[in-house]
């Protein structure tokens, strides 16, 4: 009778325990607050796409020796990561001529970057990318 009295307790103490754990693990994930992830995106498709060819068009004329080139690279993925992640599911805008053109150079841009993270954009890429990033920016000004 005592065995199974005391085995009656063990199952009821693992329930209890489980259901403590349950409600634990339950109420935990409603306290953390949720953050969005920050953007420098505005959300205005000409603004962004205007502000985003000018700031990469800045940072291309970075000269080789100049010490902040690292930086401004890194920063550079930063702004074209954010850029594709906005506009990059939206069809009003993802089918555009403006945003495919954008979308060409950012991507040549951001894979040299990543690829060959220490050495500067060649010459024949830097004057594709300056080219691409105008027409982006006149067609889509030219759409507004």
């Amino acid at each position: 009778m005592t065995n199974a009295f005391h085995h009656l307790i063990q199952r009821m103490m693992r329930s209890t325990l489980a259901l403590i754990l349950g409600l634990v693990l339950v109420l935990s994930s409603f306290s953390g607050s949720a953050y969005a992830a920050k953007t420098s995106m505005t959300g205005d498709y000409v603004k962004d796409t205007v502000s985003v060819a000018h700031s990469l068009q800045e940072t291309i004329s970075i000269p080789e020796e100049d010490e902040n080139r690292s930086q401004a690279n890194k920063e550079a993925v930063v702004l074209i990561t954010d850029y594709i992640a906005r506009y990059r599911n939206r069809p009003k805008f993802n089918q555009t001529v403006s945003y495919t053109t954008m979308q060409t150079a950012l991507n040549s841009m951001a894979g040299h970057i990543k690829t060959y993270t220490n050495r500067p954009l060649p010459e024949e890429l830097k004057t594709r990318l300056v080219k691409e990033l105008t027409k982006a920016e006149k067609l889509v000004l030219s759409d507004s």
